[in-house]
């Protein structure tokens, strides 16, 4: 049963979750075992539900309950349950969430637990690694370029920025909720017992190029890449079984990191 709620106050409990919960306190949210998370925009949120997330609430602009969000919604009534929307006009979900809603709508969806490594990698050729990434931005466009070029998984260091944060979800078009991942403490490590070899990109004197065949003969290839500006610790670049770099020109030394992934996977894809 859908229930549609008028927003009368932007302080009322009900609608904590999308106006006044950090992203961590989401994370340990009571309302759920494993916690929530946002998702926004109706393509986002249909992505969400067509790969197994549940949907907790919604809030959403008084015009979409019966424009964009309305399939959403009749596919959340033949579920048999109790679902709440909470409602206003822009002005009033502005105020409420302090951000200018894209396309009109957000949705409060629970969390899934999380793979385990040997799961996601089983079949796995190539490996994307970010290790300490926290810009929600980068991570979300991480997730757009492995996904688009066929990249088998995604690991994370549990160092590195959630993918479930909601500017990320947005920013990666709603595919981390289409390739597999998981969150580990020490992903090189835990991927070469997986029988990996890694390559950290990094700018270092005796690096392969991107384009060496070496790479591509590999079997099993987890490709490592850091956080904006420091990059890798020296102590994850050490132990990386190759150094690798991307030819460029004109004086540039680097890329922004999702841009990096992103030709990277590119030139390593396995189709």
């Amino acid at each position: 049963m859908i229930n549609i709620i008028e927003i009368e106050s932007t302080q009322s409990p009900e609608i904590a979750v999308y106006s006044q919960l950090t992203e961590a306190e989401l994370r340990h949210s009571k309302e759920s075992e494993l916690g929530i998370f946002i998702a926004e925009s109706p393509k986002v949120i249909k992505m969400a539900m067509s790969h197994g997330y549940r949907p907790l609430s919604m809030l959403c602009e008084r015009k979409h309950i019966t424009g964009d969000a309305a399939e959403i919604l009749t596919q959340i009534s033949e579920q048999d349950e109790e679902f709440n929307v909470y409602t206003g006009d822009r002005e009033v979900l502005k105020k409420l969430t302090g951000y200018k809603l894209t396309r009109g709508v957000l949705c409060a969806m629970h969390r899934r637990r999380l793979p385990e490594l040997e799961e996601i990698c089983r079949v796995a050729k190539l490996v994307g690694v970010m290790q300490g990434i926290t810009d929600t931005t980068n991570i979300g466009s991480i997730f757009r370029a492995a996904s688009a070029m066929g990249v088998d998984a995604l690991v994370l260091s549990d160092d590195t920025c959630d993918p479930l944060n909601r500017r990320a979800v947005r920013v990666s078009m709603g595919t981390v909720f289409s390739i597999p991942w998981t969150m580990v403490s020490d992903p090189m490590s835990a991927l070469k017992q997986l029988g990996f070899k890694t390559a950290a990109l990094a700018l270092r004197h005796d690096n392969l190029t991107l384009n060496d065949p070496t790479l591509k003969q590999c079997g099993k290839l987890a490709v490592v890449f850091g956080t904006e500006g420091d990059g890798l610790p020296e102590e994850c670049i050490s132990r990386a079984d190759y150094v690798v770099k991307i030819p460029m020109h004109h004086g540039v030394d680097s890329l922004n990191v999702a841009s990096a992934a992103a030709v990277t996977f590119w030139e390593l894809r396995r189709f």
